[in-house]
């Protein structure tokens, strides 16, 4: 593994992209970012240099599509009751 000072915390990594840890946690499970865990505690952790390859496009001011939650807004599975 990598030196652990190149990853960032699952909370650090959601506040420096801008978003929240729970999207973070969906991003993984949806294979839109890979995490890697800390070898001891198992804890999420995430590269920066990765992180940084997520922002790239944005910096760049490129046009991307939304990335869409593994909630998508069409699952009436989880909504509330009228």
């Amino acid at each position: 593994m990598d030196k652990l000072k190149d990853f960032l915390r699952i909370s650090e990594a959601a506040e420096y992209l801008g978003v929240s840890p729970n999207t973070l946690r969906n991003w993984e499970n949806a294979g839109k970012i890979a995490a890697h865990r800390h070898p001891v505690n198992g804890y999420r952790l995430f590269k920066q240099d990765e992180l940084d390859a997520l922002l790239r496009p944005i910096q760049s001011g490129a046009k991307l599509n939304p990335v869409h939650d593994i909630n998508d807004s069409n699952d009436t599975s989880r909504r509330k009751p009228r």
